[in-house]
């Protein structure tokens, strides 16, 4: 029997936002409180052809849900905490931060092939400043196109070039087999393999399948591939590893991991926030969601984060771990192009982390850093301005 009443948290619609809310909820049902969702469309996903840098900067995903909890028709709002803003509307505090999962990127392909041994002048699709300034700071012969979607949608887009020319070689195979059993003058029978024809227990081999028996073994993902229409031929998808797992798909893809050192990943990248109003709510969701260890790394993630002003107008790799009495800090500040770069690492002592990682960030600013993240915002204006006009120029054409 529930006795603590009914939590109500705003949440995005997406497969994704939905799984972690459950995450946050399945923890509060835990501890008796009753749960309900309110699902907000916010920004960020109404604008589905703008890259995710040019949706206002920051709070894209975020403050529609933050409203909601402002009003009052939600007790708390789930994020991905690197979505969220540095800087929070006064009532709101970031409540929780539950414990978090694995922080790193991964490279997807049809095939698991590598990062490495990707082909010369491979496509890579990522709508991630910083991704893209590691990957060509990495490979700079790569590709990389932007992409956009949900989890299931960009993994379909990698997958459909080589399933779609896959169903093209069968097909073709098929036809010839056909056409073989025809001027045989018999009826068609699937071929057979044409290795060992018996296997230990004396029965013949798995036959070569048709087009239709082969599709009915493919994933409902790898099916939708099928359908989609190939604008861009990726060879390959980086996208967060937290996320792949968190929608389920991680089983259902070829994935490399790849280095949280060389390709260090985004400010809170894995971990959730819930925001609430400060007080007895809050306080309640500190005390059933809390992972302090998460807490203070994403804080020294976040406080480097602030300083440098990058927001998500500047490729900024940052990455913190709690290690005893310190909490070491990577960073990478790059240009769009991954050809310059500001790196940086030091142990913070744990007992003021906060400010022992904004000095961190001034130290790499006067290094450089704060150039280049204005060099990142100038590109941004500019970019903002010729969206603008595109705008205007396009008003009431129905996408």
């Amino acid at each position: 029997m529930r006795t603590k009443g009914t939590v109500t948290l705003a949440t995005r619609g997406s497969t994704l936002a939905r799984r972690q809310a459950d995450l946050v909820g399945e923890a509060l049902e835990n501890r008796r409180y009753d749960v309900a969702f309110e699902t907000v469309e916010t920004t960020g996903d109404q604008l589905r052809d703008e890259l995710i840098h040019r949706l206002g900067k920051t709070g894209a995903f975020v403050r529609e849900l933050d409203e909601h909890v402002l009003e009052g028709s939600a007790d708390g709002a789930v994020h991905s905490m690197k979505d969220m803003p540095t800087e929070q509307p006064g009532d709101l505090v970031t409540a929780a931060v539950p414990e978090r999962a694995r922080p790193g990127d991964v490279l997807v392909t049809p095939d698991g092939t590598s990062l490495e041994d990707l082909p010369e002048g491979a496509v890579v699709g990522t709508s991630s400043l910083r991704r893209r300034a590691q990957l060509l700071a990495e490979r700079p012969d790569l590709e990389v196109e932007p992409i956009r979607g949900n989890v299931d949608t960009r993994l379909e887009k990698v997958l459909a070039p080589a399933l779609q020319a896959e169903r093209e070689e069968r097909r073709e195979a098929d036809s010839e087999r056909k056409g073989n059993a025809g001027s045989d003058g018999g009826g068609y029978k699937p071929s057979y393999d044409d290795g060992d024809a018996d296997d230990e227990n004396g029965d013949e081999a798995d036959e070569i399948t048709t087009v239709d028996d082969w599709h009915a073994t493919l994933s409902d993902l790898e099916q939708r591939a099928l359908e989609r229409d190939v604008d861009v031929a990726y060879d390959a998808l980086v996208l967060a590893e937290a996320g792949l797992e968190r929608s389920g798909l991680n089983e259902y893809v070829e994935y490399q991991r790849l280095s949280p050192q060389t390709f260090v990943p985004a400010p809170g990248q894995g971990a959730l926030a819930v925001t609430a109003v400060d007080g007895e709510t809050a306080r309640e969701l500190n005390e059933v969601l809390a992972h302090p260890r998460t807490r203070v790394e994403t804080t020294v993630e976040r406080s480097i984060l602030a300083e440098l002003g990058g927001g998500c107008i500047a490729p900024v790799g940052i990455y913190a771990v709690l290690q005893g009495e310190y909490v070491h800090a990577n960073v990478q500040v790059f240009d769009e192009d991954g050809q310059k770069s500001v790196t940086g690492s030091r142990d913070l002592p744990v007992e003021r982390h906060a400010a022992a990682a904004r000095q961190f960030a001034r130290d790499l600013a006067e290094r450089g850093a704060a150039e280049l993240i204005e060099a990142a915002r100038e590109t941004e204006d500019e970019e903002a301005e010729v969206g603008a006009a595109d705008v205007q120029t396009e008003e009431g054409r129905d996408d």
